[in-house]
């Protein structure tokens, strides 16, 4: 079972919120680009595609790639801005073996109950050589995000999550090797004034975590600190790359 359940509230939380500007994923697009090598006549797995930002924004930046979407909350399949989406999670995939070019999971390791169930998935779904493309917020690498400056006390609940050893592990259990690791940066919100304006307790999974006590405190850091800071917020999120 995931972390929190993606009712009603939470998935419109997400899509209200979580959705970066195509200016704010530069890097992300250069980053794929790089690693997933994408061509026309390609089939890419978006597993647990949430709202459907990222497979949207691969069918406009790669076309003529194809995008399985794959999301196991009947409240983000009713809020997907991608069609189609299917149900399913990381332990049942529903595709036929050996049928896409490579697969794609953003924010959604640290959701996946048993790592190496999905790991054996995954590698029964992609073709030979076919990379896993896992972006996310691993235990122990919170420097270089901004929401954790104010929200402290959410660190002890990344560092509940897989870190980026322990989906190694599980990976390469199931044959799979580390090709690279890479922190990439995005513009997550115009200022931080913006953030502040816009934050949604339920569409982040550490905030929702942590007592109300702690997100009330956290809340008031940020708002003061937004009443002077008036630059980008830029984030860093890892790129975990295996083949």
């Amino acid at each position: 079972m995931a972390r929190i359940a993606y009712h009603d509230a939470d998935a419109e939380a997400f899509a209200a919120t979580r959705h970066l500007t195509d200016d704010g994923l530069t890097a992300w697009r250069a980053s794929v680009t790089r690693h997933l090598d994408p061509r026309p006549g390609m089939r890419v797995l978006d597993l647990g595609a949430g709202t459907g930002s990222w497979a949207h924004a691969f069918t406009t930046w790669f076309p003529g790639v194809e995008v399985v979407a794959v999301e196991p909350s009947a409240a983000m399949r009713t809020r997907c801005a991608f069609a189609p989406v299917v149900a399913g999670d990381a332990g049942h995939i529903p595709l036929a073996s050996d049928s896409v070019d490579g697969a794609w999971l953003s924010t959604v390791i640290h959701h996946v109950p048993d790592l190496s169930t999905a790991a054996r998935e995954l590698r029964r779904v992609l073709r030979p050589g076919a990379p896993v493309l896992i972006r996310s917020a691993f235990a122990g690498r919170h420097e270089a995000i901004t929401l954790f400056d104010y929200f402290p006390e959410a660190v002890r609940v990344l560092d509940t999550y897989p870190g980026i050893t322990d989906v190694e592990a599980a990976f390469a259990a199931a044959g799979f090797a580390t090709a690279v690791v890479e922190q990439v940066p995005q513009v997550t919100a115009p200022s931080l004034r913006e953030a502040a304006a816009g934050l949604r307790r339920e569409a982040h999974t550490p905030l929702q975590l942590i007592t109300d006590a702690e997100y009330a405190a956290g809340v008031r850091r940020l708002r003061e600190a937004a009443q002077a800071d008036t630059r980008p917020v830029i984030d860093a999120l890892d790129l975990l790359v295996l083949r």
